[in-house]
């Protein structure tokens, strides 16, 4: 039995689009890889810089500390029953709903 040259270039062809579709495909997932990676790196550089704010803030407001010292010292500091109560009863409620 004898193979035409039809045929073989039939095959050729087939082997022909074959390599261009695979390279192709690899191509498409390379610029996937490539999209998720500047995505997260955006993400990562972003939640970098939020952490660095928030190292950078006094973990004591000095002022209000200094503020509430001197009205304590004077006798002008006023306790509120009611604002203590509405703290207490907003964070037993923060509590059950989390």
């Amino acid at each position: 039995m004898k193979i035409s040259e039809i045929n073989t270039e039939f095959i050729k062809q087939y082997k022909i689009n074959e390599k261009l579709n695979s390279e192709s495909k690899k191509r498409i997932n390379e610029n996937v890889v490539l999209e998720e990676k500047v995505s997260i790196s955006s993400i990562s550089r972003d939640v970098k810089l939020a952490k660095k704010a928030i190292e950078e803030l006094p973990d004591v407001r000095e002022e209000r500390v200094r503020e509430l010292k001197d009205q304590i010292e004077q006798g002008t500091y006023n306790v509120s029953g009611e604002k203590i109560a509405e703290k207490m009863s907003g964070d037993l409620s923060f509590d059950i709903v989390f």
